[in-house]
């Protein structure tokens, strides 16, 4: 069974988001633990990639630092991999397709299933060209995550249906960033998605305060944060650990 159900055994789950290698990664490591310790329910590492598509300006910053400072896929492999030594709770990995592809779909996907990563998520990665990875990730019981997003439409119902691992429901149009108020009415989406699947859903893209979290999470099952945690990384740099798991417990609680 996959990991990722467990998750979203103790309440709302928190999410957060890391891009791999920002500023280097043993602060990946230090920082993936801290958040573990501070409540954590399942952790999005980020695999940089050169044109990230659905990221704004801060998360397209960190994937710039961590590939200038020569983070390769093969070393996130093994962060994984040291990481797994304590981590129990689901990691994921979020990427893009072209990453996959150049490394080779049935070597990356195989390897993700060998280093304990639980599920895969690509922006990027349109609902109906999604079998050019899924039979592999079945092959290897690694859940590919699907997005829901406010322009899905008639297209939920279809997508929730073949869902597995959770649902990550994208709030705004646009891309990855912090916004000061959330308008699509998830409510709406969560209600088609729970008449079709009973997998879990959480919500992403413009969360950074606890009131937003726990705004979203009363409407779904998750808050999921990326732009938030990496502007502190930004600013503490190696020292951030400390600053992202206090955040973290701050983001939980509010929950």
């Amino acid at each position: 069974m996959n990991r990722i159900r467990s998750a979203f055994e103790n309440g709302k789950a928190f999410i957060p988001f890391i891009t791999c290698g920002d500023p280097d990664l043993e602060t990946t490591a230090k920082t993936v633990r801290e958040a573990v310790k501070n409540g954590a329910d399942l952790i999005e590492l980020g695999i940089p990639f050169s044109d990230p598509t659905a990221e704004g300006p801060v998360i397209q910053g960190a994937n710039i630092r961590a590939l200038a400072g020569g983070v390769t896929t093969d070393k996130i492999f093994d962060l994984v991999r040291d990481l797994r030594a304590d981590v129990k709770i689901p990691l994921v990995f979020m990427t893009y397709a072209n990453v996959v592809f150049s490394y080779g779909s049935e070597r990356f996907i195989s390897t993700c299933r060998e280093i304990g990563i639980d599920g895969l998520i690509l922006p990027d990665l349109p609902f109906e060209e999604r079998d050019e990875f899924l039979p592999t990730c079945r092959k290897y019981g690694i859940a590919l995550i699907p997005l829901i997003a406010p322009t899905s439409e008639n297209r939920i119902a279809m997508i929730a249906k073949e869902a597995e691992g959770f649902i990550y429901v994208v709030s705004s149009l646009g891309v990855t960033g912090m916004r000061s108020e959330i308008k699509t009415d998830i409510g709406a989406i969560v209600k088609v998605i729970r008449e079709n699947t009973d997998i879990p859903c959480a919500v992403g893209f413009g969360i950074s305060t606890p009131e937003q979290a726990a705004k979203m999470s009363a409407l779904s099952d998750g808050a999921i944060v990326g732009s938030a945690i990496i502007k502190i990384l930004e600013k503490y740099g190696k020292d951030a650990a400390p600053y992202v798991g206090e955040y973290v417990r701050s983001m939980k609680e509010a929950m």
